[in-house]
């Protein structure tokens, strides 16, 4: 490892230990009763077995985007390594091959033999790149982008991330820009391919039928959101389909929608326990289907960008579907995808009521840009 990776290794172990009694404790809530013993203890959590194409991505929009290229390689031994519990499970949708990514301190001997090591947008790990290339893959790192946001902290980190791209053989990132700021923390070989999210489109099957009303979809929301929405809505807007971010806030987000609907004498459900859509306000309280919810939408408001630090979500899916699309000012995690969609809306949270009440003069959102995964497959088929 030399003197740097020594020392970058001790200061890790040092951390590791430290955190031990928090991590143990943390593991004990359900949200994480799986992930930390995996990636901190590597319990059930075994090296690769099979030398193939290693494809490495943090959460769920991340590791979705990945299918456009996974489905291009068949026959070939794809393994996926994530970090939540969320890209755990659409991961498993790829490959059976799914391992949650251990804390750096065991990358020396969990890292097997690979022949292509990818790793989705900011995932920098410099104890991954490095061992991974040692053992004898390529590394990649692909859809790579730096928020405007993150810019000043990865200048002041820039003496570690050039040691990280020193072990990174190619980068392949979503914008100008974006080349231009990883040319400055030491990137080598980029290319700027666009954001590979919109190389494959959303594909559903159509599930659910047609309301025969307005439909407004508060989508990806996270926690106050919920709220903001209710306080803007009114029955005449049309019906109301929530779908939280996080399954885990399910059952408090129901609580919030039963309490505004019984005070202002609305009717509401769950889907879980009633999937027919007849209610004013609807709880979708089961993943996978926001795609199918924002086929039969109107008008979509996204969440994620109306709290601090969360960043916005992505605009693609519902602008995809032409939907009238509302959210945040806040989007800092997502300038790049909403460069790629024209007619939205970004507004400040007390500006919410007033667009449903002008909703029919709003315009429908559609995409403009989309991203090529031709170099990248091109790439691979050379290496393996």
């Amino acid at each position: 490892m030399g003197p740097f990776g020594f020392v970058y290794y001790l200061l890790l172990l040092i951390v590791y230990i430290l955190a031990i009694p928090y991590l143990i404790f943390k593991s004990k809530k359900e949200k994480y009763k799986v992930s930390i013993p995996a990636k901190f203890f590597l319990k059930r959590n075994p090296k690769f077995q099979n030398e193939g194409i290693w494809f490495h991505s943090c959460s769920l929009g991340e590791t979705k985007a990945l299918s456009a290229i996974t489905s291009r390689l068949k026959n070939k031994v794809i393994n996926i390594s994530v970090m939540t519990n969320t890209g755990y499970e659409e991961a498993k949708k790829i490959t059976n091959n799914v391992r949650y990514l251990p804390f750096e301190i065991f990358m020396p001997f969990w890292i097997t033999k690979q022949k292509v090591l990818l790793v989705m947008e900011a995932e920098l790990w410099y104890l991954l790149f490095l061992f991974a290339r040692k053992k004898g893959a390529k590394t990649v790192l692909i859809n790579a982008r730096i928020s405007d946001k993150s810019y000043k902290s990865y200048e002041k980190f820039s003496f570690l991330y050039k040691r990280i791209f020193q072990n990174i053989d190619k980068v392949y990132a979503q914008t100008q820009k974006d080349k231009e700021r990883l040319e400055v923390l030491g990137a080598r070989n980029i290319y700027v391919t666009g954001n590979i999210k919109l190389s494959q489109m959303p594909k559903i099957e159509n599930i659910f039928k047609n309301l025969n009303e307005n439909v407004i979809t508060a989508a990806s929301t996270h926690k106050n959101e919920e709220e903001l929405i209710l306080k803007a809505y009114k029955k005449e807007f049309g019906k109301l389909i929530i779908v939280p971010r996080h399954p885990e806030r399910f059952d408090s987000v129901y609580e919030i929608i039963k309490d505004y609907s019984k005070k202002n004498s609305l009717t509401f459900s769950r889907f879980s326990k009633d999937s027919s859509f007849n209610s004013d306000i609807i709880l979708i309280d089961k993943m996978g289907l926001l795609n199918e919810i924002y086929a039969i939408s109107d008008l979509v408001v996204l969440g994620g960008a109306f709290e601090d630090n969360i960043g916005g979500h992505n605009p693609i899916e519902p602008a995809y579907f032409n939907c009238k699309l509302i959210s945040g000012k806040k989007i800092f995690n997502q300038y790049e995808l909403f460069e790629c969609v024209d007619d939205y809306y970004l507004i400040d949270n007390d500006q919410l009521k007033e667009k449903f009440e002008e909703q029919d003069k709003l315009k429908k959102s559609k995409i403009t840009k989309v991203g090529d995964i031709e170099p990248i497959l091109k790439d691979i088929n050379e290496w393996i």
